[in-house]
């Protein structure tokens, strides 16, 4: 039993915050919080938000200091973790503290993503999903972390969304392109970027491309939902579509699960067989039965 603090780094009101978590029960959290004088309008959900003068106080009381990455995986190994994707508020927090984890300094950058990520006509190819593949790769990769050029590839792949398949792909690459060279990335780096997103266009990367293997099975983790999760993932889908009448959605629709049912593999990484797999195949082919 345990109460943990990560560092005083996620940015609001005009100071930073840490997050506070029990690895064990929120009736403990609660209590430690009330000990520390924490009040309870700063809890959210599994956590309390503590202002960054707090810090030092709730260290000497006995809260554990730890990584932001390994206070997320207490918490989520306690059982008490809501994800942050599932929550009525906005991403920007959590993106905030991946994106510094990646590339800090440039926040410019950053919130031009965050905007092309939430555009109002996206419903599934929205933040949401740029955080499901942030922690897809997570996932895939743990204990290591995904390279940076990895990450940059999933921040970048879908920036540009108009439900243009090729189009798209080939407008985010040329994207990643031009910003991470303003950014002063190294040529190699930008080049690894842009190839990288190019190839979620098929999700076929070649043999031995870890890389795209890695970033390929993130983007596709969604199809290894559990039913109710597959479910809201089709109904976003066809809210991205919309504007398509009901007959053509259907047959396009129909048509891309076809191809994913073709992809042999699927899934390239061995974690990701094991971890999506039967799901995906199950959800594809009752989708399309």
């Amino acid at each position: 039993m345990a109460v943990y603090v990560d560092p005083p780094l996620w940015p609001a009101h005009g100071t930073r915050f840490s997050h506070l978590v029990s690895d064990t029960s929120l009736e403990e959290l609660h209590a430690f919080a009330a000990a520390a004088g924490i009040p309870e309008r700063a809890f959210d959900g599994d956590h309390y938000d503590v202002a960054e003068a707090r810090y030092g106080d709730l260290v000497a009381a006995g809260a554990v200091p730890v990584e932001g990455r390994v206070l997320v995986r207490k918490l989520v190994a306690s059982g008490l973790r809501i994800p942050a994707r599932r929550r009525g508020k906005a991403l920007r927090v959590p993106l905030l503290n991946r994106w510094n984890e990646v590339l800090p300094g440039h926040d410019a950058l950053f919130l031009d993503l965050l905007d092309r990520w939430g555009e109002d006509h996206r419903k599934y190819h929205g933040r949401t999903h740029l955080l499901a593949v942030l922690e897809a790769l997570d996932l895939l990769t743990e204990p290591a972390r995904p390279a940076r050029t990895v990450l940059l590839a999933a921040w970048f792949h879908d920036a540009v969304y108009r439900g243009i398949a090729g189009e798209d792909e080939e407008e985010s690459a040329r994207l990643a392109g031009d910003r991470l060279h303003l950014a002063g990335l190294p040529a190699g780096e930008v080049d690894e970027v842009v190839r990288l997103v190019l190839m979620t266009a098929d999700h076929r990367p070649d043999p031995g491309d870890d890389a795209g293997a890695l970033l390929s099975d993130a983007d596709l983790s969604v199809l290894g939902g559990e039913p109710e999760a597959y479910a809201r993932y089709v109904a976003a889908v066809r809210e991205d579509f919309a504007h398509i009448g009901d007959a053509d959605f259907a047959a396009g629709r129909a048509a891309v699960v076809r191809q994913l049912l073709q992809l042999d593999p699927l899934f390239h990484t061995e974690r990701g067989r094991a971890l999506w797999l039967d799901a995906a195949r199950r959800n594809l082919q009752g989708e399309l039965s």
